[in-house]
């Protein structure tokens, strides 16, 4: 009951509607996880499955065009397994306190400088790193958060992050509540700093692939067409992707230029502006798209999604709807080989697993269903990381004009990021 003793009069209507409804009890239930430790939730043409660690989630089911459910998401067929992955990708999680990069590790606020634990980019003279990356070492996606509601089509997680860890100053406590509705997948994440000022920039750090892992006829996303129409500009970054505080066109017709026209996340990677794109020695996309809406807008509006995905295999397209002004994309250059599909996936699987793909056991049919090494796992460029957010490291750049957006203090208003996915089958 802590939380709820310490949570402030402009966070308690957070709570009003949600915390009506008790949970039930039985496993796989609403309000109890299933067998696997996993919470699923259910709107019309979709389910998800979300668990404690990292607010994460670690299934998403929707039918493609042929009526097959596929399971989009990457994870593990285990909740326990989460804890354990040495690798830890921030895999469908909250990276928090601060998503993304912090130029090494520091930030000053009304002049007082803090120092925070390095995770990044180690070095003889640093060996814990230059930078700090999702939070530091023990960020919001390496923690458990507490399940606070739980409906048939909604679930509410809270963390309290106290104040000195991983070097931030002040106490926060933050709400994660993802809906489903009609083929859509909603998150809203509130977080209250309740003693001092701290920076806040969440995100979701999903790992999507809109074919299931499944495609038969390419086991990457190069097929994947992506769209931004409002980023025309990004972040300039060095070569360990820290920004410089510039910010860069995406001229038409280049690497980065997602937004005159929809392509396929493949169609530049024989440009040679492709090479270092993504940091040194790094071939791909792991950039931050500023979006340059024209205002006033509603961002909830038909039409006006920030990002889009689609797959034309499988039929699938996400449009992502953000109340935030930048978006991250990367293409998986790290993953190589090692990272396991769920049962759910893969060639030749014929369902999408989870309570909307025919039970939580997934049938096995057709080649490479068993001992194909390749289509059991997840390859370089296998998948893509789609990231709402705020312009990254905006607090070590003033005259950008974030700070509004990314510091936030007790009495004053709380952080807010909305995001609704929009799936689709064509």
């Amino acid at each position: 009951m802590r939380l709820l003793h310490l949570v402030s009069t402009t966070a308690a209507w957070l709570l009003h509607g949600v915390m009506a409804k008790p949970p039930a009890s039985g496993n796989g239930s609403v309000g109890a996880p299933d067998s696997d430790g996993k919470y699923w939730i259910h709107g019309e043409g979709i389910s998800a499955a979300f668990i404690r660690y990292g607010a994460s989630v670690s299934n998403l089911v929707v039918k493609d065009k042929h009526g097959v459910p596929r399971d989009l998401v990457m994870g593990f067929d285990k909740a326990s397994a989460y804890a354990t992955d040495k690798m830890h990708p921030h895999l469908g999680g909250v990276p928090g306190r601060y998503a993304n990069r912090i130029k090494n590790s520091t930030f000053e606020i009304d002049g007082t400088a803090y120092h925070i634990t390095t995770n990044e980019n180690p070095t003889a003279e640093h060996p814990q790193g230059l930078d700090t990356l999702h939070g530091g070492v023990d960020g919001w996606d390496w923690r458990d958060f507490d399940v606070v509601a739980h409906t048939k089509d909604t679930i509410t997680f809270s963390i309290v992050d106290p104040d000195g860890k991983e070097g931030f100053p002040g106490e926060v406590i933050s709400y994660i509540t993802y809906t489903m509705g009609k083929m859509t997948w909603d998150a809203k994440m509130v977080a209250i700093a309740t003693t001092k000022k701290t920076p806040i920039m969440l995100s979701s750090h999903t790992y999507w692939n809109l074919d299931g892992f499944a495609n038969d006829q390419t086991n990457t996303v190069f097929n994947h067409t992506f769209h931004l129409p409002y980023g025309g500009q990004r972040v300039a970054v060095d070569n360990i992707l820290i920004p410089t505080g510039d910010i860069q066109a995406n001229a038409k017709g280049s690497v980065n230029d997602f937004w005159s026209a929809p392509k396929q996340i493949g169609q530049s990677f024989n440009d040679p502006e492709i090479n270092g794109n993504c940091g040194f020695n790094c071939t791909g996309y792991d950039n931050c798209w500023l979006v340059n809406r024209p205002g006033p807008h509603d961002w909830r509006a038909d039409g006006g999604f920030v990002a889009s995905l689609s797959s034309a295999w499988s039929g699938i397209k996400l449009d992502v709807y953000s109340d935030q002004d930048a978006f991250q994309m990367y293409s998986c250059n790290g993953q190589d080989g090692s990272f396991p599909l769920k049962a759910s996936q893969g060639v030749g699987r014929q369902h999408g697993g989870g309570p909307a793909g025919g039970g939580p056991h997934a049938r096995h049919a057709g080649p490479g269903a068993d001992g194909d090494k390749t289509s059991r796992t997840v390859p370089k460029y296998g998948c893509v990381v789609l990231e709402v957010q705020d312009y990254i490291d905006g607090i070590n750049h003033p005259e950008w004009g974030r700070l509004d957006k990314q510091v936030f203090g007790p009495g004053g208003d709380p952080y807010v990021l909305q995001v609704s996915h929009r799936f689709s089958v064509e």
